[in-house]
């Protein structure tokens, strides 16, 4: 095995795979340590916030201000403001209006927004206009006035022995605060799910589970292939039609199907990761069963086993010394192979709504599933899917680089 692993990382696809799943490994272990706390904690009163830095308003008021004059603060609040959508709508009014199409310069804030105090008037209702587009533009031309109105905003508090309301202090346009002032700040990289949870840190915990099923059932799939194969091919004779009657019967029926009905069997509460795991390495052993075996069919006759057999060598020490240190190297493929299957397996699952229990550890196909069931891509929170995507993606690229590193080593057809 030593041997197996000194070889591989002559392969560069081995070592580009095996870079990418280390990182992932890493950031699994070094992100708890510096964001400690539990992964499904909800910290936000509110679906999918956009990424950024929060900080605490209230703790801001009572910060340290500075005045800091930026030339491009105005411009920005004023675009800030405006989105795409509404500079458009703006330019139908104006348009309305009879403003001509070549003094409308959507790209000019200022020039937009002096046309739009010139020409929009509320009371006007223009033909073939409904009320709730009316609307918005009263609700357009209040947020532009906000922005533009006062360069100062007072604050105003109750008496505790009064109660009248008291000037407690005022803000101006020109006033910041420096971050590091505030008491209270957080930071969300990928923003929060549906439930108002830290993203990032749901999504290390989720690839931590994700992987333990792919290991479990991975280990589960390739031990039983391997041992079922190994019975097969070497001792042969009914056995072997015995074993390949059974998985025939298991290749002819898709085993996502036999996985569904299983994983539909199981409550839910029952369902944890662990039971996940087992039920996909018990549905995936066949094809590692059947690749096996050809291996094993064409080892048995071998000029090395043959004279293990007249030695009176036992069956458990012929196997074991005699043919499986010589398909070893495609028992790790196999293995890598099913770790990457095990993790779409429970993907595919828990987009269904078979997966593990949602209350206790989240997986890669779980925040699939809450993205879908709570409209992320409608409402354009890309954050809560297009991540999970991207690490599923990048588990499985690594994990199918290094197997097609080794098998470049090993195969002596590759090779050549």
């Amino acid at each position: 095995m030593k041997n197996i692993f000194k070889q591989a990382f002559h392969s560069p696809r081995f070592v580009i795979g095996f870079s990418i799943f280390a990182c992932i490994l890493l950031t699994m272990l070094i992100y708890p340590l510096l964001m400690p706390g539990n992964p499904l904690e909800m910290i936000g009163l509110g679906t999918f916030f956009r990424p950024g830095t929060y900080v605490s308003v209230y703790d801001a008021l009572d910060a340290d201000s500075r005045t800091i004059k930026l030339s491009d603060a105005d411009d920005n609040r004023l675009a800030k403001a405006m989105s795409d959508a509404d500079r458009i709508s703006m330019m139908e009014w104006l348009a309305v209006a009879g403003v001509p199409a070549e003094d409308i310069d959507l790209r000019d804030t200022h020039g937009l927004i002096s046309l739009w105090k010139k020409y929009y008037d509320p009371s006007v209702r223009p033909e073939g206009m409904t009320k709730a587009k009316r609307n918005y533009y009263e609700r357009l031309n209040n947020r532009l006035v906000a922005v533009t109105r006062a360069d100062t905003i007072t604050m105003l508090s109750p008496d505790a022995e009064t109660g009248e309301m008291e000037e407690r202090g005022r803000v101006a346009k020109t006033d910041y605060v420096n971050v590091s002032d505030v008491t209270n700040v957080r930071r969300l990289p990928l923003g929060t799910d549906n439930f108002g949870r830290d993203m990032l840190k749901e999504l290390v915990s989720a690839c931590g589970t994700s992987l333990f099923i792919g290991l479990v059932a991975g280990g589960i799939a390739t031990f039983i292939g391997l041992l079922l194969g190994l019975l097969a091919g070497y001792i042969g004779g009914l056995l072997d039609d015995f074993i390949m009657f059974f998985t025939n019967i298991f290749t002819v029926i898709p085993s996502f199907v036999i996985l569904i009905l299983i994983s539909f069997s199981i409550d839910q509460s029952q369902r944890g990761a662990l039971t996940t795991a087992v039920v996909i390495g018990l549905t995936s052993w066949v094809w590692t069963t059947r690749s096996v075996r050809a291996q094993v069919l064409s080892l048995r006759n071998r000029d090395h086993v043959n004279l293990s057999k007249l030695s009176g060598h036992s069956l458990s020490r012929i196997v074991l010394t005699d043919i499986l240190p010589y398909i070893a190297s495609y028992v790790v493929m196999a293995f890598i192979l099913q770790i990457s299957s095990g993790i779409l397996a429970e993907a595919q699952l828990s987009l269904l709504g078979l997966g593990p229990k949602t209350t206790t550890t989240p997986t890669l196909g779980l925040m699939m599933n809450w993205a879908m069931l709570y409209s992320a891509h409608i409402n354009g929170a890309w954050w809560a899917y297009y991540p999970v995507i991207l690490t599923i993606a990048l588990i499985t690229f690594s994990l199918n680089l290094m197997n097609t590193g080794l098998d470049q080593v090993f195969n002596p057809q590759l090779r050549s």
